[in-house]
């Protein structure tokens, strides 16, 4: 039986105390209805003997301590599934916002969900085509990974989000696929970018969007990624599909956390950030993966800002310790007006290994992969050498990797938002890019590919 309660002791921003309540549970769903009718809803953020901490979701502005009425509905914050919902749009709350007709859920779950455990894991090893070179080709994203995107603020993460959602398929296989994009805190603009393009490319025909606007409460913004993760939990492990997940920006998540932690009055941990980041992020990356026995699969692609380019803020270091690599923007690249500006040096996918070879990309794709990464790293050392010494101060080798390092980053890293190459394109593209240096610099490559592809391609 759902009781009311008209014991609204204060209200702190988008927080709310309750005196004098009877068997509330944790993550409970709450109702406000104020003194006008308008009704407005929340969740149990904390239970001390018979006081409960509300967290609302609409903010507080108008809401009458002595008038308004507060109602626990025995459940906690659900999202209703189906399959239907892949071609939609909806809000940070799971409602629909693309003018579409209501869904009949086949189910309602609980969007808290849980980790996936460890010993029910299935080792990720399938290689995901995303198109682009600098990731298909260096930091191979696997299938059942979590690999985030480290932005920086105006660089263009929004454009690479929509090309990877856009491009990415799994090769040599007629399996459903789809990709699930949270849009968190992002400008109406943004919005209305991942929408158009969607539609405009197809994309949206196998896409189901969740997006929170910045001008939405703060509070919706934690609801968000996990409303998404749920829809992606749903489609993956009960009806058998390879599920993508992209959230962007994790970031804007973090500052919702950081505000509830401030109204709360927790002692703040590293920049102002709750203790508990940590955990909170690891509840959101850890329920990507494979299970055994089970069809589908959730893979994760997370993009967040660093605020300032700090790859030790937490939010980005907290988030390495969690995934499986990263992949880095670089300011420096997005000047020389390199597109997309992934900078494959610092950036890393610690399951590619795992992901590449013969019968799953190409039996030449590991070798290439490491050479490119000496030669590029050599040919920066000799272009900053270069800066100091001058042109003459350089050897032959010096020079030609130099040349590498400028032809590298324009024709292989530089490809733009909507040139989609196949691994075999980004493999050949390597060798012809090698070709640039003397065979004998070609230490990392097995002799007998050397004769197969060097020559083959010439």
């Amino acid at each position: 039986m759902i009781k009311e309660y008209k014991t609204i002791r204060e209200i702190v921003g988008p927080l709310l105390m309750v005196d004098g309540v009877d068997n509330v549970k944790y993550e409970e769903l709450v109702e406000i209805q104020m003194q006008s009718g308008e009704v407005r809803r929340g969740r149990v953020l904390e239970i001390d003997g018979d006081k409960a901490l509300v967290q609302l979701f609409e903010g507080s502005a108008g809401i009458n301590l002595r008038d308004s009425k507060v109602r626990f509905l025995t459940k906690p914050l659900t999202l209703g599934v189906s399959e239907d919902m892949i071609g939609r749009v909806f809000d940070g709350m799971g409602s629909p916002k693309d003018d579409g007709p209501e869904l009949i859920p086949d189910d309602k779950l609980d969007i808290n969900g849980v980790a996936i455990n460890p010993v029910a894991r299935d080792y990720p090893s399938e290689f995901i085509q995303t198109g682009v070179s600098a990731i298909d080709g260096l930091n191979t994203l696997v299938r059942g990974q979590k690999l985030p995107i480290f932005s920086g603020s105006g660089l263009p993460h929004a454009s690479l989000a929509a090309q990877i959602a856009r491009q990415s398929r799994v090769l040599g296989k007629d399996e459903k696929f789809a990709v699930v994009f949270a849009a968190i805190g992002i400008t109406f603009e943004e919005a209305q970018f991942f929408i158009d393009d969607f539609k405009k490319t197809g994309a949206i025909d196998r896409s189901v969007l969740f997006i929170n606007l910045a001008d939405d409460p703060a509070i919706e913004r934690i609801s968000t990624p996990r409303m998404a993760l749920t829809c992606a939990e749903y489609l993956a492990f009960e009806k058998g599909m390879h599920i993508l997940v992209i959230m962007t920006d994790l970031t804007n998540y973090c500052e919702a956390l950081r505000e509830v932690s401030a109204a709360r009055r927790e002692v703040p941990g590293r920049r102002g950030y709750p203790g508990y980041l940590y955990t909170d992020l690891s509840t959101l990356y850890e329920r990507a993966g494979r299970i055994k026995g089970r069809e589908g699969s959730i893979t994760q692609v997370p993009i967040l800002t660093m605020p300032e380019d700090d790859k030790t803020h937490p939010i980005p270091d907290l988030t390495g310790y969690i995934t499986e690599g990263q992949i880095i923007l670089s300011r420096e690249l997005y000047k020389k007006n390199i597109m997309p500006p992934i900078d494959v040096l610092p950036s890393l996918s610690r399951l590619k290994d795992k992901g590449i070879g013969a019968d799953k990309t190409r039996e030449d794709h590991s070798d290439t992969m490491n050479q490119l990464f000496a030669a590029y790293a050599t040919g920066k050392e000799a272009k900053e050498l270069q800066i100091i010494l001058g042109e003459s101060a350089l050897s032959e080798s010096d020079k030609a990797f130099a040349k590498f390092a400028d032809a590298f980053e324009k024709e292989y890293v530089s490809q733009g938002y909507s040139a989609n190459r196949t691994i075999e394109e980004t493999l050949n593209l390597g060798w012809k890019l090698l070709r640039i240096l003397p065979k004998s610099e070609l230490k990392r490559i097995k002799d007998v590919f050397i004769d197969k592809y060097l020559i083959e391609e010439s």
